[in-house]
């Protein structure tokens, strides 16, 4: 299993008239901490497209369990529970600084081609990334 934790700011703009964070901002949250936890494991998306994989999102599931607040201080813990293949799912658990869970999510994504856009498996830099966080004790 991966886990990397990716911390946000909330900006004023991300919030609605009651205060809160609008709740379409959520994905682009789990899309800021899957890609810096891609980035931390080593390879980035840029690098991944480069090289003729896209990772598309097939499904996107969000549990709101308490607001957050402009200017609080998030933090995403994002989990990766499985060794990717043609598919990689991402969870996140959304907390804020008193560490109450606001928030929990999941992402699917497949690997695909660039040019023929056909779903494939996953590249083997990042598969070789992984090993490590999957390897058994």
């Amino acid at each position: 299993m991966y886990i990397y934790n990716h911390q946000i700011r909330v900006r004023y703009g991300d919030t609605d008239q009651m205060g809160y964070v609008y709740y379409g901002n959520y994905g682009y949250y789990y899309e800021q901490a899957r890609v810096e936890a891609m980035r931390a494991v080593g390879i980035s998306y840029k690098e991944m497209e480069a090289s003729g994989t896209m990772m598309p999102i097939t499904r996107m599931t969000t549990k709101y369990i308490g607001p957050a607040y402009y200017d609080e201080l998030l933090t995403i813990k994002t989990i990766l529970p499985n060794m990717p293949n043609r598919i990689i799912t991402f969870h996140y658990e959304v907390r804020n600084e008193k560490e109450q869970l606001l928030n929990e999510g999941e992402t699917q994504l497949i690997f695909m081609d660039v040019n023929t856009r056909k779903i494939k498996m996953a590249p083997p830099i990042l598969v070789e990334m992984m090993k490590p966080y999957f390897a058994k004790v």
